[in-house]
C-alpha cells in the first residue's frame, strides 16, 4: 500500500501551461534595446544584426540588452563595484529606479560611494538620490541568509517604486561558505528577475586560485552559465620580461584588464581589452590589447 501511494506522488504530470508555440512565445517576447552603463567604452561593445534590403548588418546597441542579467566578475581590487555603482547613479539620473542590494557594506556607506561615484560623473547627485531605493541585506541577516525573504522584499521595493533596474553587490555574500548551493541561489535570483523584467547585475567574487580572465568566480563555472553573460575584470603584475613586452609596461606595474565572457541577448566585442580605473574612481573600458597599449 504504502509503495502504491509513493508512486503516485511522485508519478510524472504533464504541465501543459509550460508548452508555447512559437508565435505565443512572441507575443509576451520584450523589445530588446541598449541600456546605457555610465562607464566609458563598455556600451559600443554590444550589438544586434538586422537585415536590411537582404543584407545582414551589424547595428550598435548602445549599451548592455535591456532585461538582461549580467555577472561581473573578478578579484578584489578590479573596479566590480565601481562598475556596478556607475550603472546605478547612471539610470538613477535618467530618472529610473534602481534597487541596490547592499551585501558587503551596509547602505549608509554603500550610499556614500554613490554620491562619490556621481560627483566624479560630473552628476549632481542630489537630484536624483532618491531614485535609488537600498535594500539593507548587510545589516539584516534575514535578507542576507533568507533567499525568500530577500525576494519578498525586493518584489515589494519593485512594486512600490516602480523599479526597472538591480544591483546585487555582491552575489557571492548570499552563498558564503556554502558554494555548494551557490547554483540553486542564482537560479532562485535570476528567474526572479527574468519574473520582473528587471535589467540586473549580479558583482561576483573571484577567489584567488581562479584563473584571473576566465568567466569563474566563487560556485564555480555554472554561476557564469546561468546568467545571460559575464563581464571579467582581472589585473596583472608585470613581473617578467615577457609580460612587460605584451602589455608594453615596465616591470613592477599592474595592468587592468576586461573581455565579455558571452552574451545570449545580443553580439558583443570578444577582445581582451584594457581597463584604466581614474583616480576619482572611474572605470573606463579602453582599446583591445591585441593593439598595443
Amino acid at each position: 500500500m504504502n509503495e502504491t501511494k509513493e508512486f503516485q506522488a511522485t508519478e510524472p504530470r504533464v504541465i501543459k501551461e509550460g508548452i508555447l508555440v512559437g508565435s505565443k512565445a512572441l507575443e509576451n517576447a520584450p523589445k530588446i534595446y541598449g541600456i546605457p552603463t555610465g562607464v566609458e567604452g563598455l556600451d559600443e561593445l554590444f550589438f544586434t544584426v538586422e537585415q536590411i534590403n537582404g543584407t545582414l548588418k551589424k547595428k550598435p546597441l548602445g549599451g548592455i540588452p535591456a532585461y538582461s542579467v549580467f555577472n561581473l566578475t573578478g578579484v578584489n581590487d578590479t573596479g566590480k563595484s565601481l562598475m556596478a555603482e556607475q550603472f546605478a547613479v547612471k539610470q538613477a539620473s535618467e530618472n529610473e529606479k534602481v534597487a541596490f542590494i547592499t551585501v558587503e557594506s551596509p547602505a549608509n556607506f554603500v550610499i556614500t560611494s554613490l554620491k562619490n561615484r556621481a560627483y566624479a560623473m560630473g552628476l549632481e547627485f542630489e537630484k536624483f538620490e532618491d531614485n535609488i531605493i537600498l535594500i539593507d541585506a548587510a545589516s539584516h541577516s534575514a535578507l542576507r541568509e533568507n533567499i525568500p525573504d530577500l525576494l519578498a522584499t525586493l518584489a515589494y521595493a519593485i512594486k512600490t517604486y516602480k523599479i526597472k533596474f538591480t544591483v546585487i553587490d555582491s552575489v557571492t555574500g548570499l552563498f558564503e561558505n556554502k558554494e555548494m548551493l551557490a547554483r540553486g541561489v542564482v537560479r532562485r535570483l535570476f528567474n526572479f528577475m527574468k519574473k520582473w523584467y528587471q535589467t540586473a547585475i549580479f558583482v561576483s567574487q573571484k577567489r584567488s586560485g581562479h584563473e584571473e580572465l576566465t568567466a569563474e568566480a566563487a560556485g564555480g563555472y555554472a554561476v557564469g552559465h546561468i546568467v545571460d553573460g559575464t563581464m571579467v575584470l582581472a589585473k596583472e603584475v608585470i613581473d617578467s620580461a615577457f609580460k612587460a613586452k605584451l602589455y608594453k609596461k615596465p616591470v613592477g606595474e599592474i595592468v587592468r584588464l576586461f573581455r565579455i565572457d558571452g552574451c545570449r541577448m545580443a553580439g558583443h566585442d570578444s577582445k581582451v581589452h584594457y581597463l584604466d580605473i581614474t583616480e576619482s574612481g572611474i572605470v573606463k573600458i579602453l582599446n583591445p590589447v591585441s593593439e598595443g597599449g
